[in-house]
């Protein structure tokens, strides 16, 4: 199954009462493995969660930790680029050249790198001389 198949059916299982705005993504593994996610809103607003950091709990959750590509798809009038909070998780678990692929229902497509997507990023580097002390 393709990422765009994956993230779209995804996308409709989304939970979305208040904003009606339904999200999906799909990310592959360095192993080949597809996971999904989608966003799921709560009355509480900061609450929910987004369609990405589902994608990457269930990876986590198979037991892989890298991504080799990510797809997110929402309804929007441009293609939806993930949040600050999820830039960082994806960050976490790709590299800087990992693709990012953001599109929209009519097919508009952004294509950047993870890099593209959050230019100095905070990473484990940061934390080296913290267990040193």
């Amino acid at each position: 199954m393709s990422l765009l198949k994956a993230a779209t059916a995804v996308r409709e299982n989304a939970y979305a009462p208040y904003s009606r705005f339904k999200v999906g993504a799909a990310l592959r593994s360095t192993a080949g493995n597809i996971y999904v996610g989608a966003n799921v809103e709560n009355v509480a607003y900061p609450e929910g969660t987004c369609a990405e950091a589902g994608a990457i709990a269930a990876m986590c959750a198979g037991g892989e930790y890298q991504i080799a590509e990510l797809l997110v798809i929402s309804d929007s009038p441009m293609p939806v680029t993930p949040c600050g909070g999820c830039r960082q998780k994806i960050a976490e678990f790709a590299g800087p050249d990992v693709v990012v692929t953001m599109i929209n229902l009519e097919g508009k497509t952004s294509v950047v790198t993870v890099a593209d997507l959050l230019p100095g990023s905070f990473s484990a580097a940061h934390m080296a001389n913290v267990n040193d002390a």
